[in-house]
């Protein structure tokens, strides 16, 4: 069952699922963009190259959550309390919705709706072995997965670590892909569904605690 899961109906209920979230989120996408037009110049999308299916490189979409930057100065890991994260910006990187523009990755089919998340090449060679490669990069990479859940407050660990990216390659990405190679041998069409069951869960909460914030401080 598992396995003409994985190879017949994967990809189908991705594209139904993704098509009808987009054509739901509708309203919502397009207020985000308004927001994150309005409230700093640049573009409203995103794009960095990740690695997906078969170690081929694909643009990654999300909406823009930092100031525009000289790609000179740019950064692959993002902290926290990064300066260059705008207003909207925080509420969309704490709530996820930054990630919203991935659906149409997913409906080009550069992205399943779970799986393990897309890497940039740069730690993809780094921290990946080649069996690693070899079981991760044949599923379609994911919106969320089991990781993204357990590391959803991944930034906020991020600050304060003297050394961002020694952090993330030495504690972080070896736990991301251990768990990525769990996510490939257990995966099932109930485990996904358990996956977007529990992710929509999370972001409601993170919403609803964003939303409860300024009472609380007053």
């Amino acid at each position: 069952m598992a396995a003409f899961y994985r190879r017949f109906a994967k990809r189908p209920a991705d594209l139904v699922l993704a098509v009808t979230c987009l054509i739901v989120s509708c309203p919502l996408l397009v207020l985000i963009a308004l927001a994150v037009r309005l409230e700093s110049r640049g573009p409203v999308l995103f794009r960095q190259a990740r690695i997906g299916r078969h170690l081929r490189p694909f643009q990654i979409l999300k909406f823009r959550t930092m100031r525009p930057t000289p790609t000179s100065a740019q950064t692959l890991i993002t902290a926290a309390a990064d300066p260059r994260i705008t207003r909207v910006g925080r509420i969309l990187r704490r709530t996820k919705l930054d990630e919203l523009p991935q659906l149409w990755n997913i409906v080009r089919g550069d992205m399943s709706l779970v799986g393990p998340r897309p890497e940039v090449e740069k730690y993809v060679s780094q921290g990946y072995s080649a069996a690693d490669k070899a079981t991760i990069f044949a599923l379609r990479p994911g919106l969320t997965d089991p990781m993204s859940l357990e590391l959803y407050a991944e930034e906020q660990l991020l600050q304060g670590q003297p050394d961002i990216e020694k952090f993330y390659l030495d504690v972080l990405l070896p736990r991301k892909i251990h768990a990525y190679r769990k996510y490939v041998d257990h995966l099932s069409l109930v485990g996904d569904l358990q996956i977007v069951l529990a992710t929509l869960r999370t972001v409601v909460i993170s919403m609803a605690n964003l939303a409860g914030a300024p009472s609380k401080s007053s």
